[in-house]
């Protein structure tokens, strides 16, 4: 989760939220469930630090935005605080553009192959988030920086600098590699967003396809924050165009929460190949 969505839900409800999730899961039958509770883009040792303690077990430290050394440091601080905890941690290097709760950068930069190394043995991270052109939200990409599908008129984004990753995989073979803002903004969403009264011009995320080349490769961990928030949003608004007398929260987000599951389900299953990696531990 966000600095954001910690502040917006409070981190004492959301710890025992994840908590009660493990009850429910193995009264579902998951005798051995793994779920984890990880802080998403901390953006200083303090808030690193406040999750590390309130139980969470990873914690993503971005000090991508600061000149090199400097992130080094702050990434560094970070593991060594939270590693005394058994937390693993997450660094940044590389940045990442759009919009995304507090996260904002107008320009990315592709993560440098060559830095890859020292930072992460300088820092002792466990995973490395990079950027490939990847970007937060729902506009990933501006409309000049795409072609047009002459059939369906839509955008298509440029393709995601996979020698980049290749050259890092080269440099760390085996090890953990994320991808933030990488999710596909699913057309059909934003249609029915625009259809009931929404405004999302030009949006476009990274095709599927090129998700499941990342996936295939040392990429562990791919986020998909947006598309989520869309198949909600487009759900929501459905329902309540065409039911404009309902005002009980149940029977608009509970269609909503359906619409997440399904969208969930089709990426773990058909596009991330992340379904049946549960541990085997009887």
């Amino acid at each position: 989760m966000s600095k954001g969505a910690r502040n917006y839900a409070n981190q004492t409800l959301l710890q025992y939220m994840a908590q009660g999730a493990v009850e429910y899961a193995k009264e579902l039958g998951c005798k051995h469930p793994e779920i984890v509770l990880h802080l998403d883009h901390g953006d200083s040792f303090e808030t690193c630090k406040s999750c590390v303690d309130m139980g969470f077990s990873s914690v993503m430290i971005d000090g991508s935005a600061l000149p090199y050394e400097e992130n080094i440091a702050l990434t560094k601080k970070v593991v060594e605080y939270a590693h005394q905890f058994d937390v693993t941690v997450e660094g940044e290097l590389g940045v990442l553009a759009g919009v995304e709760d507090e996260v904002v950068a107008e320009e990315s930069h592709y993560t440098k192959p060559e830095e890859v190394i020292d930072f992460v043995s300088r820092t002792g991270v466990d995973s490395l988030a990079i950027s490939i052109g990847t970007s937060h939200g729902a506009y990933k990409f501006k409309p000049e920086q795409c072609t047009v599908d002459p059939k369906t008129g839509r955008l298509v984004p440029p393709p995601l600098a996979f020698d980049v990753l290749d050259a890092i995989m080269v440099k760390l073979p085996g090890f953990p590699i994320v991808l933030h803002g990488s999710s596909s903004v699913p057309q059909e969403y934003v249609d029915i967003i625009n259809q009931y009264g929404g405004k999302l011009p030009n949006a476009v995320g990274i095709p599927e396809e090129q998700l499941r080349k990342a996936s295939e490769s040392a990429v562990c961990k791919i986020n998909i924050d947006s598309d989520s928030r869309l198949a909600f949003t487009a759900a929501v608004r459905k329902t309540l165009a065409e039911k404009p007398g309902e005002f009980d929260p149940r029977k608009f987000c509970g269609p909503a929460r359906d619409e997440m599951e399904k969208m969930y389900k089709h990426k773990i299953i058909e596009v991330l190949g992340s379904d049946n990696k549960l541990a085997q531990l009887d």
